[in-house]
């Protein structure tokens, strides 16, 4: 089983063994990156259940680890703990984001820095080149130190 299916199994197993024991919440993924955080809290809505399910479930074997279970009392309970709890992982569009980065709209300096980054690396690789022993013609990198505009207006007339 690999990694990421034992940790959606660990977490289903955890959510039906709290289930079982009537729960009102539990937090056992980091809602920022979607990944176990290796611990959890369940919040049980009478202490009594609590003890027991403490009783029944330390020391369990799961998944080749064994399960610590720990009573906190209310007082060490942080305000913020249950913050995001019912909100879903929704990851990051990776592919997006870099679309409109690489897609913005530049001004001339910003174009003039970037002709001049690709100019300076093709200057550096050449070098390596003819270092290495190989005589090898570059073609030359034409750079347009103008920026093209993104989005062309054409002037009613």
């Amino acid at each position: 089983m690999g990694s990421k299916a034992k940790k959606k199994a660990v977490t289903k197993t955890l959510k039906k063994a709290s289930a079982q024991f009537s729960a009102s919440k539990d937090a056992t993924a980091d809602f920022l990156t979607g990944k176990s955080k290796h611990f959890g809290f369940i919040e049980f809505e009478s202490p009594e259940v609590a003890r027991v399910v403490e009783e029944c479930m330390h020391n369990y074997l799961m998944y080749e680890h064994l399960l610590q279970v720990q009573l906190v009392p209310p007082e060490r309970v942080h305000p913020k703990l249950w913050k995001g709890v019912n909100r879903s992982y929704q990851p990051l569009d990776w592919v997006q984001i870099e679309r409109k980065r690489h897609d913005k709209e530049r001004t001339l300096e910003q174009q003039k820095k970037l002709v001049a980054g690709i100019m300076k690396r093709d200057q550096k690789r050449r070098k390596r080149i003819e270092a290495a022993g190989f005589e090898y013609e570059c073609p030359e990198i034409v750079g347009c130190v103008q920026a093209a505009p993104k989005k062309i207006r054409f002037d009613e007339e």
